[in-house]
């Protein structure tokens, strides 16, 4: 069985999915009461599951009437994506932000799943096993190659 977190992610994408401007604005204690959890779980699983490298925007207002807005963020048609990920990965590349790179890829259907759970394999410290910052020049390098392969020059 799936846990809270799982349930509350699902719940989140489910509802940004259906919205035409891709955002979703949500009171933490409301949803908090909807699924029968504290408020710190939301707030848990909105700062691990909806980060900037996983391709969302959050923005919170605390006090009365508060809120968390959270926003996809769109990568750009196939046409610009070879420039925006030779611009986000430059140089070099750490594995979080490789990785978040790599979901944003998944989430928006540019990579199937197989093919993002190979990257993530290739891309890991631990078959990556040289010392930084070289390693993170190999990523970089490695995850052009694959992504050149993948999504076509």
């Amino acid at each position: 069985m799936r846990n809270i977190s799982d349930i509350i992610e699902q719940y989140l994408k489910s509802i940004l999915q259906e919205s035409p401007e891709g955002t979703v604005e949500i009171q933490r204690n409301d949803l908090a009461e909807q699924f029968s959890c504290v408020p710190s779980q939301i707030n848990y699983v909105i700062s691990t599951r909806f980060t900037l490298e996983k391709g969302f925007l959050v923005e919170s207002k605390r006090g009365g009437g508060g809120y968390i807005r959270i926003q996809r963020i769109e990568l750009p048609q196939h046409s610009a994506l070879h420039q925006h990920l030779h611009h986000t990965i430059g140089s070099r590349i750490d594995q979080t932000v490789a990785e978040g790179l790599i979901y944003q890829l998944e989430e928006s259907r540019f990579l199937n799943k197989r093919e993002a759970s190979l990257m993530r394999a290739a891309i890991s410290r631990d078959c990556l096993n040289v010392k930084l910052p070289y390693r993170d020049e190999l990523r970089a390098r490695i995850m052009k190659a694959m992504l050149i392969a993948l999504l076509g020059k």
